[in-house]
């Protein structure tokens, strides 16, 4: 089953410094567009093991000999891993980090597709994992009908039923003596009764998880009648409606909703970047492109990293201390020579997150690129 990616999570990752060998972080796409067969997810695994394998060569004579035998192992526990462990269990796409000499093991199985990638280093690679955190997990999911009434919550990528309130209510056919009149309204009272119940559970939903967001499934005869029994909490929760098959399961739901999902999200980044943008004009709490947020991230001063989707350069890392700047040259603390990485962005992320802050991904919106595809939210 896919693992839920969170920050609390991200920052034990974060902690971890290899400090007898060094650590492997490999990430592999399983999504079915790009692996649709067992056998091309072993091809792309295979690819990654040889590109470690040429990547550990290059580095041979700065390990040493145990140190390059215990990444060898590492290497091949991954592998059988792969072979012998490893279930699909719908996940879009797997982490592994592996550091022997360090006794570290871990892996995530990921409820979204990721690139390619591998990266042999003293901290784990965790910027790939940024993008996964908090889109859907936590979110609620209400199937709202004249008798259906489910809430589902988002947990580790599927929709989980938390609670269930549908009724089997009579049908208006199905009045026996009584007069139609007389029935229907019994048959609206019943409704009605209803719906103030899914109403009511809902709410308790959404007390329970603070900072949720909900989705609404169902036809347009029974919205307002429904949105008039909600309360203000789960009204300032309320992301959008949209519909389903009457008796859609788990999976179609989550189908129906992702469009909804996706424009919460959408619109979340534009609020963001809109605060962003009127920080950086009157040279406020933001930090924009990579020298002043990389200054920021190692100052400690970072709420909110801002990158966009698929952006990476390379940046420098004072080897004593661990600073970050965009520049070559000597550590402005302590005036070690700085050592260039390719990874500037794993970098930006570790300082992020050990200092507290989080990070946004921006996936559509291009605010961000003529500044480099990054910039930051401060504290101070």
């Amino acid at each position: 089953m896919a693992s839920t990616i969170t920050w609390d999570r991200l920052r034990q990752l974060a902690e971890f410094r290899a400090e007898k060998g060094c650590a492997i972080s490999l990430y592999i796409d399983l999504a079915p567009r790009d692996s649709p067969t067992p056998p091309a997810a072993e091809t792309r695994l295979h690819s990654l093991i040889d590109e470690a394998g040429r990547r550990l060569g290059e580095r041979r004579r700065a390990l040493g000999h145990r140190q390059r035998l215990a990444l060898q192992s590492d290497l091949e526990r991954i592998e059988r891993w792969f072979d012998d462990e490893f279930e699909r269990n719908g996940s879009l796409g797997v982490a592994v980090f592996a550091a022997g000499l360090d006794n570290f093991w871990a892996i995530l199985q990921l409820p979204d597709a990721v690139r390619d990638e591998v990266k042999i280093a003293s901290e784990l690679c965790l910027a790939p994992l940024v993008r996964l955190v908090g889109r859907t997990d936590g979110a609620l999911v209400a199937v709202v009908g004249r008798e259906r009434g489910e809430v589902f919550r988002f947990d580790d990528g599927k929709l989980v039923e938390i609670a269930d309130r549908s009724d089997e209510a009579p049908r208006r056919h199905d009045q026996g003596g009584w007069s139609q009149a007389n029935y229907e309204r019994h048959i609206d009272t019943l409704v009605d009764r209803h719906l103030r119940r899914v109403a009511d559970t809902l709410e308790d939903c959404v007390r329970e998880l603070r900072g949720t967001f909900v989705v609404l499934v169902g036809g347009e005869e029974i919205r307002s009648e429904f949105e008039e029994l909600l309360s203000g909490d789960v009204k300032r929760c309320l992301v959008g409606w949209t519909t389903a098959e009457a008796h859609a399961d788990g999976p179609a739901l989550l189908e129906a909703v992702r469009p909804v999902l996706e424009r919460r999200w959408a619109s979340r980044e534009d609020e963001l970047l809109a605060r962003w943008r009127e920080e950086a004009a009157r040279n406020g709490r933001a930090a924009t492109g990579w020298e002043e947020t990389l200054e920021a991230a190692s100052d400690g001063r970072v709420e909110l990293l801002l990158v966009q989707d698929g952006v990476d350069r390379f940046a420098f890392q004072c080897p004593a201390c661990g600073r970050t700047q965009a520049a070559e040259g000597s550590c402005p603390l302590d005036g070690t020579t700085m050592e260039r990485r390719d990874d500037g962005l794993d970098l930006a992320v570790h300082k992020t997150l050990a200092y507290g802050g989080t990070v946004q991904v921006i996936r559509v919106a291009r605010d961000l690129e003529p500044v480099g595809g990054v910039g930051a939210l401060l504290r101070f």
